[in-house]
């Protein structure tokens, strides 16, 4: 596998489903769980595309819900890595719900999700660098970095707290 940088916009994935009864609660809404798988999967996706191989969900942070969805709602899911460090890659995606009927379109659901490459033996393994080619993909970027220090301070904060209680 070639560790040459690779943009953004070569990991982009764009997935489109009509939420249907069984995807709903007694009120029509969707749920979120339906939502999450979906963000899941296209993250994954983005991933996989990125560095070529298998990866699995690390972390989701930020997931927000801000429009409801449902039953009969055509939802767009669309991801991309926003950076690539050394054996993960944070994708950045964005949930848009469409009525068909009205033709309104409203973002529902914004996340970042943390995935990992493995090699065959289910091991971390380096993942390409990111070459951001626009300012919003470098703004991203940046972002991105900025989050995963602070994923890092959690962790660190977390693991010392265990430490000190003799969990570990």
């Amino acid at each position: 596998m070639s560790l040459e940088p690779r943009s953004s916009a070569g990991s982009r994935i764009t997935l489109v489903d009509q939420m249907q009864i069984t995807d709903a609660n007694l009120s029509g809404n969707v749920h979120g769980g339906t939502i999450m798988k979906m963000v899941d999967n296209a993250a994954g996706l983005a991933a996989v595309k990125h560095c070529g191989g298998h990866v699995v969900t690390a972390a989701m942070d930020e997931m927000s819900f801000i429009e409801p969805v449902y039953v009969g709602d055509i939802v767009t899911v669309r991801s991309s890595v926003n950076e690539a460090f050394t054996s993960s890659m944070e994708i950045g995606v964005r949930v848009e719900a469409e009525n068909l009927a009205t033709g309104r379109t409203v973002h529902t659901s914004s996340a970042y999700l943390v995935f990992v490459a493995l090699d065959e033996h289910g091991k971390p393994r380096p993942v390409p660098p990111l070459l951001a080619e626009t300012e919003e993909e470098r703004q991203r970027q940046h972002e991105a970095r900025l989050r995963r220090e602070a994923r890092l301070a959690r962790k660190r904060a977390i693991d010392e707290a265990r430490a000190a209680k003799g969990e570990f």
